[in-house]
């Protein structure tokens, strides 16, 4: 039998690769926006639960300060390990998983009868929702599916939504708490912290984009957190993000006592938590849109800077109503107008293979700050009567954090050689 002839046909040109599919920056910035909304709301209103549990449970504040600080903790060491779970599964899961707990926690921080059990619903419960359903997680949906030269402004959008939640959410938790009683609101919360989960089906990301984004030298989850610990750079971020968890998680949780202390009307904390959350919006914003334009090492400083500017002023002027109104507006605007500036930094020096796991260990950092902000103003105003020592902490930190943000270096990292996966 005759050998068949050789095919004449043409080969066939090379099919090239598909282009990196991305979600819709819309889809996801909208979807970002709302989960922020809830998940930060929601927590940005605890302060308004310390007197109305710690009289009722017969609790002291120092009690209810440490519940707090374990929940800043507890996210912050979750942080790392459910941006991991991000990184390698999608955010989608994480989400899911975080509503769940955050509902739950909810309920069981309504149904505490003792310190313990609301340090295990209050601190360690929602303190891991919260690890799996705030920045670290939906920040690196946003590296991934936005492109570079938008990133920071994106960021900016979506840390200004979670802004928007801590203004429109404390009037709410406050109507909750006056309409229905401290408890019952919980369990509404409760309810409401669940529509994170539908709103996360959106952000399940395409695995080619998924591909395309991590192209490029590949490295284990080892290997990326021996690069980043080792890096000065990133030491120094770690640093100024402790002070920022000090300063907001102190102000936040201790300034409606320390109003009340003074003779302030419970209305005037409200207002004054709601200022804080309406200028954040625009802080927010504003930070991650001239992260487009500036150095965001000068941005991080001048915001520390002015922290403690802000905090010397309110100490020494004359309390009134409207002093707390113009303090809670300033700090409104420098209140979590740091998360933008950092988070692209570590997406631009990193890379986004690891942004969700660098991200949340940064954000450790910020947690351990948070830690000690709630827990020494409970144990230093059981101790001496007054949150004096604290404020004056709060304004020395700022004043490292501005100047340990300086040196930072905003180039991607320059690596050797081509790790393996």
């Amino acid at each position: 039998m005759p050998p068949a002839a050789p095919s004449l046909a043409p080969t066939p040109p090379a099919v090239p690769p598909p282009a990196p599919v991305r979600l819709s920056m819309r889809q996801v910035l909208l979807c970002a926006a709302f989960i922020l909304t809830l998940s930060m709301g929601i927590r940005h209103g605890f302060g308004l639960w310390l007197q109305p549990m710690t009289m009722e449970r017969g609790w002291s504040r120092e009690t209810f300060a440490l519940a707090i600080a374990i929940q800043n903790l507890a996210w912050g060491l979750f942080a790392p390990l459910a941006g991991m779970v991000a990184d390698r599964y999608g955010a989608f899961r994480v989400l899911v998983v975080g509503a769940l707990f955050y509902a739950g926690g909810l309920v069981l921080m309504g149904l505490s009868t003792t310190g313990l059990e609301l340090a295990g619903s209050t601190g360690l419960m929602i303190g891991m929702a919260q690890a799996g359903t705030t920045y670290a997680i939906v920040y690196g949906v946003i590296a991934r599916q936005v492109a570079p030269e938008r990133r920071s402004w994106a960021m900016g959008v979506a840390a200004a939504a979670g802004s928007f939640g801590q203004f429109l959410m404390v009037p709410v938790e406050n109507g909750l708490i006056a309409s229905f009683g401290w408890q019952e609101a919980l369990f509404i919360l409760g309810c409401l912290a669940l529509a994170i989960a539908p709103a996360a089906w959106w952000l399940r990301e395409p695995p080619v984009a998924a591909s395309s984004a991590a192209a490029g030298p590949r490295q284990s989850i080892a290997q990326a957190v021996r690069e980043a610990f080792g890096y000065r750079s990133f030491q120094w971020l770690m640093a100024g993000y402790f002070v920022c968890g000090f300063q907001v998680v102190f102000i936040g949780v201790h300034l409606p006592s320390y109003l009340d202390d003074q003779g302030m009307s419970p209305g005037v904390a409200t207002t004054a938590l709601a200022l804080v959350g309406l200028f954040n919006v625009f802080g927010t914003y504003a930070a991650g849109t001239l992260g487009q334009r500036l150095a965001k090492r000068h941005i991080l400083a001048a915001i520390y800077l002015l922290r403690s500017v802000a905090i010397s002023l309110f100490l020494l002027a004359p309390l009134t109503p409207w002093s707390v109104y113009v303090f809670a507006s300033v700090m409104g605007l420098l209140w979590l107008s740091t998360i933008p500036p950092t988070n692209s930094v570590v997406a631009q020096i990193f890379g986004v293979q690891y942004m969700s796991m660098l991200s949340g260990f940064v954000f450790f950092s910020h947690q351990v700050g948070s830690f000690l902000g709630a827990w020494l103003g409970g144990r230093i105003y059981g101790m001496t009567g007054n949150y004096d020592i604290v404020w004056g902490l709060a304004i020395a930190l700022g004043v490292f954090a501005a100047l340990a943000n300086l040196p930072v270096r905003e180039t991607p990292i320059v690596r050797s050689q081509p790790q393996p996966a």
